[in-house]
């Protein structure tokens, strides 16, 4: 049954701006080539988008000929401000961007244990108004949000989760009512990053992968068939919970102390790394457990770089590299776990510790998994690190108000 012409224009709108917003400034020219439209049909839905206050001329192209043609048309960036937050126990993170995802302001504020909720959600919010304001934007249209815990798949909203702080619910909330206008959409932090190794990290290439996430805690991100999987409850990917050997316990409903948590959690690669002599990083979080796997890289690809100096390369590459090998032990049995359940083909180490690794951490992983599982399975170290669930909140919350903006995806 052929579109209506309602239809078939609001395609064909979707389709140019969709093109515009992935290609940047094209002309009318560039348009009817790229859609396959008529000149009229380009013609007309030029001038219906820009009436609509979404594209406008800004510029010309490189053509002799003088036109309509020769202009250029791009999206206005400016009709919509986002911003994005990663909101961690210790603290928050937010950026400020257009409508086109170009980042316009940043900041961060660390929030002590010891801070009332009252007191860290202010602080929290007036990182995000101090950020808006340095932006130049009046208003925020969509706010995407990155939390640790679980999200209620019916109401979209964070669960309340023993171990974690109260502020990050009562942010949610607070955010909503000193910025009304704004749509706030909330999401688990690993989905995020998932999220943005698929759209501009490495995973780009892979419509089926685990993202198993290494920093200040662990968790999991399940992409089937292109699709983010989130399980029942929300909890597809509570790795941290998963009972395994090694640990002298058993996780409990409420605690995941005795799960892999406690095999590869920021404080157990610190007490691993004390056991090979390496200095304990002052904070035991994502970042310090990832500046000691870090150095720990650093030394053992000096050596293999300079083979000729092995010999007196001393004891700290060798001790680093047992260090490296008893760490990718640990993380094996995770992604084997995630292997023989969902075989995905493919697992990035994402986070902060992930990416600290590089090659040399996913080598050693992926080696072992081919010992144990006759899945193959490629290991990838994550390209964004701990950036990437700001990354994932911000083509969410893109992808809402473009979404809002532009008008859903149609079908014919």
């Amino acid at each position: 049954m052929p579109a209506s012409p309602s239809t078939a224009r609001a395609i064909n709108d979707r389709l140019a701006l969709r093109l515009l917003q992935h290609e940047g400034p094209l002309t009318a020219g560039q348009l009817k080539q790229l859609t396959g439209l008529s000149r009229p049909t380009v013609a007309d839905l030029v001038e219906r988008l820009t009436a609509s206050g979404l594209i406008t001329v800004v510029g010309e192209s490189g053509e002799q000929r003088r036109g309509p043609n020769a202009r250029l048309y791009g999206i206005v960036a400016e009709r919509a401000h986002l911003a994005a937050l990663d909101v961690r126990t210790e603290g928050v993170a937010v950026l400020v961007s257009d409508l086109l995802g170009q980042v316009l302001a940043e900041a961060s504020v660390p929030i002590d244990g010891d801070t009332g909720t009252g007191p860290a959600v202010e602080q929290a919010v007036a990182a995000v108004e101090r950020a808006v304001k340095e932006a130049g934007a009046e208003r925020l249209h969509t706010v995407g949000i990155g939390a640790p815990g679980l999200i209620d798949p019916a109401t979209g909203e964070l669960r309340a989760s023993i171990g974690l702080p109260v502020w990050h619910r009562r942010l949610v909330a607070a955010l909503q009512e000193r910025l009304p206008e704004a749509r706030v959409t909330v999401e688990n932090e690993t989905n995020l990053a998932a999220l943005a190794e698929q759209r501009e990290g490495v995973a780009r290439d892979r419509d089926t992968f685990v993202l198993l996430w290494l920093g200040h805690g662990t968790g999991a991100a399940v992409v089937l068939d292109g699709t983010l999987r989130r399980g029942a409850s929300g909890g597809t990917g509570e790795i941290g919970f998963l009972p395994v050997p090694g640990t002298g316990a058993l996780p409990s409903a409420t605690d995941c102390e005795g799960g892999f948590h406690s095999l590869a959690g920021a404080t157990a690669i610190a007490e691993l790394a004390g056991r090979f002599g390496l200095a304990a990083p002052t904070e035991p979080d994502g970042p310090g457990a990832a500046t000691l796997v870090r150095e720990a890289v650093t030394a053992v690809t000096a050596v293999r770089d300079a083979p000729r100096e092995r010999a007196g390369a001393g004891p700290g590459a060798a001790a680093a590299a047992r260090f490296l090998d008893a760490l990718a032990d640990r993380v094996a049995v995770g992604v084997a776990s995630a292997v023989a359940l969902l075989d995905p083909g493919c697992v990035v180490l994402g986070g902060e510790v992930g990416q600290a690794g590089g090659a040399v951490l996913a080598e050693r992983v992926e080696e072992r998994i081919r010992r144990i599982s006759p899945l193959p399975t490629e290991v990838r170290a994550g390209g964004l690190g701990g950036a990437a669930v700001l990354r994932g909140a911000l083509l969410t919350a893109r992808e809402r108000a473009q979404d809002e903006l532009f008008g859903p995806p149609v079908r014919p």
